[in-house]
C-alpha cells in the first residue's frame, strides 16, 4: 500500500506512557534545563488517554520516585496519599485462613514506608509533572513498526487509522506519521509488540534464560464503611490453586472505602483446563474474604500480564538508536510484588545516557553502557538478589517456599548460584488426556461475574471495522493442535473472552472476538505453539481503564 506520510523529528521518542516512559522524559527534560540545552522529546502512547491502559496492584515503593521529584509530596493533587499501615500474608485452605509469623516473611515482602496507589491515577499525574516541563505527550498513537536502517534504529511509524476489515482505506482513513530520532526509548509494557520484534532483530535475548510470565487480574471494588481500612494490605498463597500451581492473592485498601482486589497466576502452569479468571471469581468465595465484598459494589475490571523472570531473563537492554526499558524489558521484582519503583530507575538511567550522547553529538548509536549501569543501580543489585525466588517454584509450593526461605531469610539473595527457570510457559501445558476437568461454580451476578459482564466494566472498545489484531500464523493449528491436544486452552486462559469454538455443520472452528480484547497479551505468551501474534490495534482502542 503506497501511502505519503507525514514526517517528524526528534532527538528522543519514547514509546509508552507509563511509569518508566514518563519517569525517562521527566528525567530528561530536567537534565535539559539543568543545563540549558533545548533537546526535543516526545511520548506516543496508545491509550485513548495516559492511564486508560495502565493496572497494577498497586504498592509504590517511593525510592525512585523520591529521586524523580523533590518534595513531591507537598505538589498538589498528587496521589500518593495512602501509606501502609499493617499488612499479612496467609495461607488459606478450602476453608480456613493462616497467618504467616513475620519472621517466615522475607523482609523484602514487607512494606514499611510504601504506599498503596492507583497506577493509572500515578501515571496521569506523571503526564502532568511532564507537560508542565514542556514534554510532549500524544495520546491514541500506537506505535506500529520501527524505522531500521543500515543495522539502525531510526524511529517509529505510528498506526493508520480508518483501515478496514479487508485492509484497505476506509472514508475516515488517516495515515500514521513517521517519527524520526536520534534515540528512541521502548516502554510498552509486559511482552512489548514491537519490544519482542526489537529482541529478535538485534539478537537481545542470546545468552540469558527465557523470559516467564504470569497473569494479574484485579477488581477495583467499593465496600462498606465498616470493611473498609485504609493503608491495610493482606497477600494470600494457597487456595483455591493447587501445590503445583504458582500465584497468589493481593488485598489493599486505598481511602475512600475503595479496595484492589486482585488474582496473579503464574502462565507455567500445568492443567489446560485451569482457568485464571475463574480462580480469580473462585477466590472471593472463601469463607474469610467473603465479608469484605458483601454489601459492595465492582467498579471495574481487568487483567494484564506480568514478567516473572526476574535478573537472569533481562535481555540485552540497547542496540544501535535506542533501548527497551521498564516492563518492557522485565524489571519487575517477584518477591516484592511490586515493579514500578525499578521500572522508573530503569527509565531515568536510559535518559540521563542518551542525554550524554546527544552531548558528545552522536545519533543513532548503541548506549553500551546502560546495561552494566542499570546493574550496578540499586535496583539492578535489587533484581539480582530477588533473582532465585521465582524458579524456586518449578518444585511446587511447599518445596518452593522453603528454597526462597532459604535463599531469601538466610542468604539474604547473595547465595552463591543463580537458579534457572523450568520450559517456557507455552510449553508448560500437559495433554487434555493426562489433566483432570476443573469445575468451576456459576457466577452469582453478586460477588461473582461471568468474563463478559466484568469486561463490560473495563470500558473496552474497539472500532470493530478494522483488522484483527490478533495474528495467527496458522489457520489450522487452533483445531489441529490446541483443540485435538489442549481442548482449546485458549477458552480458559484469555480474561475477556476473546476466543470461542464453535461449529459449523458439526465442524469446529475458532472465533477471535477481537472487540472483547483487554490487552492482556496472555494469548501471546501461552498459545501452546506460539501461533497467536498480538500487535497494536488502532490507536486509543482498548480498555479504558478507571483508577486502576
Amino acid at each position: 500500500m503506497n501511502i505519503t506520510r507525514e514526517k517528524m523529528n526528534y532527538d528522543l521518542v519514547i514509546v509508552g506512557a507509563g511509569p518508566s516512559g514518563l519517569s525517562a522524559a521527566i528525567n530528561f527534560k530536567k537534565l535539559c534545563k539543568k543545563n540549558n540545552k533545548e533537546y526535543s522529546v516526545c511520548v506516543v502512547e496508545k491509550g485513548s488517554e495516559v492511564g486508560a491502559h495502565i493496572l497494577s496492584g498497586a504498592i509504590l515503593e517511593p525510592r525512585a520516585l523520591n529521586e524523580l521529584i523533590e518534595n513531591w509530596q507537598n505538589i498538589e493533587d498528587c496521589p500518593v496519599k495512602v501509606p501502609v499501615k499493617n499488612e499479612s500474608l496467609k495461607f488459606l485452605t478450602e476453608k480456613n485462613s493462616y497467618n504467616i509469623p513475620g519472621i517466615f516473611t522475607p523482609s523484602v515482602m514487607h512494606n514499611k514506608g510504601n504506599f498503596i496507589i492507583s497506577l493509572g491515577s500515578f501515571c496521569k499525574w506523571l503526564s502532568k509533572q511532564a507537560e508542565n516541563l514542556g514534554i510532549e505527550i500524544y495520546p491514541g498513537f500506537a506505535a506500529s513498526e520501527i524505522l531500521i536502517e543500515n543495522g539502525k534504529l531510526n524511529g517509529i511509524i505510528t498506526g493508520d487509522l480508518g483501515i478496514n476489515k479487508n485492509g484497505e482505506q476506509g472514508s475516515n482513513f488517516q495515515p500514521g506519521i513517521e517519527i524520526y530520532s536520534k534515540y528512541t526509548l521502548f516502554a510498552e509494557g509486559c511482552r512489548g509488540h514491537l519490544g519482542k520484534r526489537l529482541m529478535d532483530e538485534f539478537n537481545l535475548r542470546d545468552n540469558v534464560q527465557h523470559q516467564t510470565y504470569g497473569i494479574g487480574l484485579k477488581e477495583l471494588w467499593e465496600i462498606k464503611n465498616e470493611n473498609s481500612n485504609p493503608g491495610e494490605v493482606c497477600h494470600s498463597i494457597g487456595w483455591p490453586l493447587d501445590n503445583e500451581t504458582y500465584g497468589g492473592s493481593f488485598l489493599y485498601h486505598l481511602d475512600k472505602n475503595l479496595v484492589s482486589f486482585g488474582f496473579v497466576i503464574g502462565l507455567d502452569y500445568k492443567n489446560p483446563y485451569l482457568s485464571p479468571y475463574e480462580e480469580f471469581q473462585r477466590f472471593k468465595m472463601h469463607p474469610k474474604m467473603k465479608y469484605v465484598f458483601e454489601g459492595g459494589r465492582r467498579i471495574s475490571y481487568g487483567a494484564r500480564a506480568l514478567n516473572e523472570g526476574g535478573f537472569q531473563s533481562l535481555p540485552k537492554l540497547s542496540f544501535p538508536g535506542g533501548a527497551i526499558i521498564g516492563c518492557d524489558a522485565g524489571t519487575l521484582n517477584t518477591p516484592k510484588i511490586k515493579g514500578t519503583h525499578t521500572a522508573m530507575k530503569s527509565g531515568m538511567i536510559a535518559s540521563e545516557l542518551v542525554y550524554n550522547e546527544l552531548e558528545l553529538k552522536k545519533e543513532n548509536t548503541e548506549i553500551s553502557n546502560f546495561c552494566e549501569t542499570f546493574q550496578n543501580s540499586w535496583a539492578g543489585k535489587e533484581l539480582k538478589a530477588a533473582r532465585n525466588v521465582r524458579p524456586s517454584f518449578k518444585h511446587g509450593l511447599r518445596i518452593g517456599m522453603i528454597l526462597s526461605g532459604i535463599d531469601q531469610i538466610i542468604f539474604r539473595g547473595k547465595a552463591p548460584w543463580t537458579l534457572k527457570h523450568a520450559e517456557e510457559d507455552h510449553l508448560s501445558l500437559r495433554k487434555k488426556t493426562e489433566s483432570k476437568k476443573i469445575e468451576y461454580p456459576k457466577a452469582d451476578g453478586i460477588i461473582t461475574f461471568d468474563r463478559l459482564t466484568n469486561v463490560s466494566f473495563s470500558s473496552t472498545y474497539h472500532e470493530e471495522n478494522q483488522p484483527c489484531h490478533l495474528k495467527l500464523n496458522n489457520l489450522m493449528v487452533p483445531i489441529s493442535n490446541n483443540l485435538e491436544f489442549f481442548d482449546s486452552p485458549e477458552q480458559r486462559y484469555c480474561p475477556a473472552g476473546v476466543y470461542e469454538i464453535l461449529y459449523e455443520r458439526e465442524s469446529p472452528i475458532l472465533q477471535i472476538n477481537a472487540q472483547n480484547c483487554i490487552h492482556c497479551k496472555t494469548c501471546d505468551i501461552k498459545d501452546p505453539t506460539q501461533n497467536i501474534n498480538w500487535i497494536t490495534p488502532e490507536g486509543g482502542g482498548g480498555p479504558n481503564y478507571t483508577n486502576m
